[in-house]
């Protein structure tokens, strides 16, 4: 419990004083619906004497009225409309308890997500994008919908069973006292036998649908490799052994859910009988009476035991939720806006002694790296695989935070509060271009709103990248949809994409890693020499290009090797 109250930010914890109150309501109008049939049966079990209940009785004169039919007819009516009446208020206060909870979820959802975005590059790159994502989609709609509701449901069950329990007790003791003698065990024998098992199942499938969210997404992403490679088949049989996990585990947990149901119906027959046994053992006159009030109770004592189980088997089924959750700080009130503010370039870039170290590394990627990049330089970074070429462009990106050392741009370091402005004032086309599928003009014009975009701008950025004869095949021109990850393009138009979203952008530095390594000679000279144009037609636009080739570096003014 002390875990989940830690999950809810502080402002819905308030809320759920409210919350609480018309869970409370809820329960007294259930139980004024339960009550309300009492009369009703003591006019059917006592037609003839309307005096047998004193209280009915002073209804009955204070009414004024001599006619037994008129006097039922108002009865019955009276007590349609207050459980009509009931029912509405129950659907209104049941409509604020909803928006609590899905008011919840949306702030768990887009603040998990907010907060692994935030965790940066090196947490991303560490976990699998499928189970990410199933946290953000799926584990927090599970917490609010598979844990506090059904704790909500729990507590208002539990506070109508003590109005009725206490109803009963001063109305008809050992009705009160036998229904109580029932259900608790009942209760406890279901908690005792299955309180592991169902955390266990809950557990179980969650892997399981992990695996299987994975599995799908990995096959779809390297759709191509999996399919020369003859992988399909193995990854087939890992989606249908997690598959049938997930079947499996949930016919158990249906099988549980059915189980309150049959409980519930077991201990009402027993109650009954013991009713009618304790009549005919004691000669009781008032056992007709008795076995109607009982029979009027367990109306609402039944679903009310059953929601009660099938609720907590819910939150047991649901609890992996909890420690989910309790891994990320999401009480934070994320504030997620676009900020166009550009930090100011007009000097160099000093890397001033800085060593990296990955979390789960024993050594250093980088070592005591000092560097310094001047404003209109275009400069090329060498060196063998491994050497730590890709990690020195994601700290000067500011993906990664030096382990010692600083990174300056004009003499200011570059930090937490910084960083967004220097990213905005610079481009990055990377080996293999991120392609969102969306249109050519919306991938250009990357992180604008499809409202903001300037296409004069996209038409001119498409002239300086090379992309204009390109844009002349597709049926819609810019407006055309190139294919989740850029399925429909070749490796040279991803790259002139890439190297048209910098230039929309209005970058001052411009880096290259490998953006040329896996294109056929042709291609990468074409690219190198746009490039190269862009260079000369901007010389404040520094270029900072990471190759293997030496071909790819030759009209940068120096280049540097790392060993």
């Amino acid at each position: 419990m002390k875990g989940l109250w830690d999950i809810i930010p502080e402002s819905y914890r308030r809320r759920a004083i409210g919350v609480t109150a018309t869970i409370f309501l809820r329960a007294l109008l259930n139980f004024v619906g339960v009550a309300m049939l009492i009369p009703v049966l003591t006019l059917i079990l006592d037609s003839n004497n309307i005096a047998s209940s004193e209280y009915l009785y002073a209804v009955y004169k204070g009414l004024g009225i001599n006619s037994y039919e008129s006097f039922v007819v108002i009865v019955c009516s009276t007590v349609v409309a207050v459980i009509l009446i009931k029912n509405i208020a129950i659907i209104g206060l049941y409509r604020y308890e909803r928006n609590y909870i899905y008011s919840l979820y949306r702030h768990l959802s887009r603040s998990l997500f907010a907060a692994y975005h935030k965790r940066g590059y090196g947490f991303v790159k560490q976990n699998n994008s499928a189970v990410l994502t199933r946290n953000v989609n799926v584990v927090s709609l599970m917490f609010v919908a598979g844990v506090l509701k059904p704790i909500a449901t729990i507590i208002g069950e539990v506070l109508l069973l003590a109005l009725i329990f206490i109803a009963l007790l001063w109305y008809a003791p050992i009705a009160a006292l036998l229904a109580v003698g029932l259900f608790i065990p009942i209760v406890a024998v279901f908690y005792l036998a299955l309180r592991r098992r169902l955390h266990d199942i809950g557990e179980r499938e969650n892997v399981a649908q992990r695996t299987k969210s994975r599995i799908v997404a990995e096959c779809f992403r390297g759709y191509a490799d999996v399919e020369i490679g003859g992988a399909f088949p193995v990854m087939f049989k890992r989606f249908e052994k997690a598959m049938e996990e997930v079947v499996s585990l949930r016919k158990q947990n249906a099988t549980i859910g059915m189980l309150p149901q049959m409980f519930t119906e077991v201990g009402l027959a027993v109650g009954l009988v013991a009713i009618v046994m304790l009549g005919a053992l004691y000669h009781s006159d008032n056992v007709a009476l008795m076995f109607g009030v009982f029979a009027v109770a367990a109306i609402r004592l039944i679903p009310s035991v059953r929601s009660i189980m099938s609720g907590w088997s819910t939150i047991r089924y649901n609890k992996y939720t909890i420690d989910t959750l309790a891994d990320v700080d999401i009480s934070e009130d994320y504030n997620v806006n676009a900020s166009l503010e550009r930090m100011s370039f007009e000097h160099s870039i000093e890397l001033r002694d800085v060593d990296f170290r990955f979390e789960d590394a024993t050594a250093n990627t980088i070592n005591q790296l000092s560097l310094t990049i001047n404003k209109g330089e275009r400069l090329g970074i060498r060196g063998s695989s491994g050497v730590g070429k890709t990690t020195l462009f994601n700290l000067i990106l500011g993906l990664y935070r030096p382990t010692r050392g600083e990174i300056y741009v004009d003499d200011v370091a570059l930090d937490d509060k910084n960083i967004r402005c220097w990213q905005n004032t610079i481009g990055y086309v990377s080996q293999s271009v991120f392609i969102a599928d969306m249109t050519l003009a919306e991938n250009i014009a990357f992180g604008c709103s499809s409202e903001a975009i300037d296409y004069n701008r996209v038409k001119e950025v498409i002239e300086l990248a090379d992309l204009k004869d390109f844009v002349a095949t597709l049926a819609d021109g810019i407006h055309s949809r190139i294919g989740e990850q850029g399925s429909r393009i070749s490796g040279g138009q991803r790259q002139r994409i890439g190297i048209a979203r910098a230039l929309y952008k209005g970058c001052d530095v411009l880096f290259f890693d490998e953006a040329t390594s896996s294109l056929d000679g042709k291609t990468e000279e074409n690219i190198n020499n746009a490039i190269r144009r862009l260079s000369t037609n901007n010389r404040s636009l520094t270029i900072v290009v990471i190759a293997h080739r030496d071909s790819s570096l030759e009209y940068c003014d120096r280049i540097i090797t790392l060993e």
